[in-house]
C-alpha cells in the first residue's frame, strides 16, 4: 500500500482564483458602500444608521465562507492516498467478419437494400458478443482488411458502417480471395499458437451468396484443418431482385444489365453458404426481418472454448474527497447561521436631536 498523496483533477487547483477574488471583491465593495453612506448622509449619520451592523461578524462570516469553499476546491482536486493495483483478463474468441460488398447487394429485395441491412445487423451483433476480438474483411471480386482483429467495439461500428461497393477495387464475387485474407489475417494480427497455446478461432461469411469463382470449398477446408469454425449468413430472398444503378447525387437512374441488354435479377444462393458452413463445421443462418440469426450465432460461439487474449494490471487510488468536501459544506453552513446583526436597545428622543436639523 503506498501512501503518497496525490490529486486526481489537479486543474481544480485554478479555482482558488475565483476564491481570492470573492474576498477582495468583499472588501472593495465594503469600502465603497461606507463611502456612499458618508457621502449622502454625512459621517455622523452613517456611523448611527450602520450602528446595528456589526462588520466584526460580518468578516467572520466570510472568513468561514472563504475556508469553505477553499475545501470544497479541494475536494474538486481529487485527494487520493492509497494504491492497490487489479489483475483485468480478456477472455474470448478470436472472430473475422467476411463482409459481401459486390454490386448484388445493392439489391432492394429486403427493405432499404441487402447492403444496408447487413450494416445495421453488423453493428448490432457486436452489442450482442462483447470482449472478443473480432476483424472486418470487405469482399467482391478481390478482398480488403479494413480492420485487424481488436476489441474496440466502437472501432469496429466505423469500419462497418463504411462497407459500401467502393469498399474494394474490383467487382465480383470471390469467396476464395476472402477466405485466403481470413487466413492470413488470423497469422498476422492474431494470437500467437503453439504447443501450450490455442485460440479458438471462427469466420462469418455475410453474403447473398453468389460466387462466380472456383476454390472456395477448398480453402475452407484447409482453414478448418487448421481448427477454424466458418459460419455463414444469407442476405436477400429467393425471389431476387434487380441491381439499381444511381448518379453521384444517389438517384436511382436504372438497372444494371448483362452483355445482351438484359436486367440483372441477382437471386440469394443459400446452398452455397451452407456448404461452405457445413465444410467449416459451423452453421448457416438466413437473415430475415425480426428474425433471431444474430442470437442463434452468438449462442453457437458461447459454446466455442474461449482463450485467454491478455491480462492487465489496473492501478485503482483511494479517494479522499469526502472529507474535505464535509468540512466545506460544514464551514458553509455555519456562516449561514452567523448574523451580522447587533441588538440595539430602545432609542430615545435624545438620540435623533439635531441629526436632520437645516439652517434657516
Amino acid at each position: 500500500m503506498n501512501e503518497v498523496l496525490r490529486w486526481g483533477n489537479s486543474s481544480a487547483f485554478y479555482y482558488f482564483i475565483f476564491v481570492a477574488l470573492l474576498a477582495v471583491i468583499f472588501f472593495i465593495f465594503e469600502k465603497i458602500s461606507a463611502k456612499k453612506m458618508s457621502l449622502n448622509f454625512g459621517e455622523k449619520n452613517a456611523l448611527f444608521l450602520t450602528q446595528n451592523v456589526s462588520y466584526g461578524m460580518r468578516r467572520w462570516r466570510l472568513l468561514l465562507q472563504i475556508l469553505g469553499l477553499f475545501f470544497v476546491v479541494l475536494a474538486l482536486a481529487r485527494p487520493q492516498m492509497g494504491i492497490s493495483q487489479q489483475e483485468i483478463r480478456s477472455e474470448g474468441i478470436e472472430l473475422l467478419i467476411l463482409a459481401d460488398v459486390s454490386d448484388s447487394m445493392l439489391a432492394e429485395d429486403v427493405r432499404p437494400s441487402r447492403l444496408a441491412q447487413m450494416r445495421v445487423e453488423l453493428s448490432k451483433l457486436l452489442d450482442l458478443m462483447p470482449g472478443n476480438k473480432v476483424g472486418v474483411i470487405a469482399f467482391a471480386g478481390s478482398s480488403a482488411l479494413l480492420s485487424p482483429l481488436t476489441t474496440d467495439p466502437n472501432a469496429l461500428k466505423m469500419y462497418i458502417d463504411s462497407l459500401d461497393t467502393t469498399s474494394v477495387s474490383s467487382q465480383g464475387t470471390n469467396f476464395e480471395s476472402a477466405l485466403s485474407y481470413a487466413k492470413e489475417a488470423f497469422e498476422k494480427g492474431g494470437v500467437t499458437q503453439d504447443q501450450t497455446t490455442k485460440t479458438t478461432r471462427a469466420i462469418l461469411i455475410v453474403s447473398d451468396g453468389e460466387d462466380l469463382e472456383k476454390g472456395a470449398l477448398e480453402i475452407a477446408q484447409k482453414l478448418t484443418e487448421q481448427g477454424v469454425r466458418i459460419f455463414s449468413m444469407a442476405y436477400g430472398t429467393a425471389k431476387g431482385a434487380a441491381i439499381p444503378m444511381r448518379d453521384m447525387r444517389g438517384n436511382q437512374i436504372g438497372f444494371k444489365k448483362d452483355s445482351t441488354g438484359q436486367t440483372v435479377v441477382t437471386q440469394v444462393h443459400g446452398d452455397f453458404l451452407k456448404q461452405l458452413a457445413d465444410t467449416g463445421k459451423g452453421q448457416f443462418y438466413f437473415a430475415s426481418f425480426g428474425g433471431d440469426h444474430l442470437r442463434q450465432f452468438v449462442d453457437q460461439l458461447s459454446e466455442l472454448e474461449k482463450s485467454q487474449f491478455q491480462s492487465n494490471l489496473t492501478t485503482q487510488y483511494d479517494e479522499k474527497f469526502t472529507y474535505p468536501l464535509l468540512m466545506g459544506l460544514i464551514l458553509l453552513v455555519f456562516s449561514i447561521l452567523i448574523s451580522d446583526r447587533k441588538k440595539i436597545s430602545g432609542r430615545t428622543a435624545a438620540d435623533w436631536k439635531g441629526r436632520y436639523e437645516v439652517s434657516s
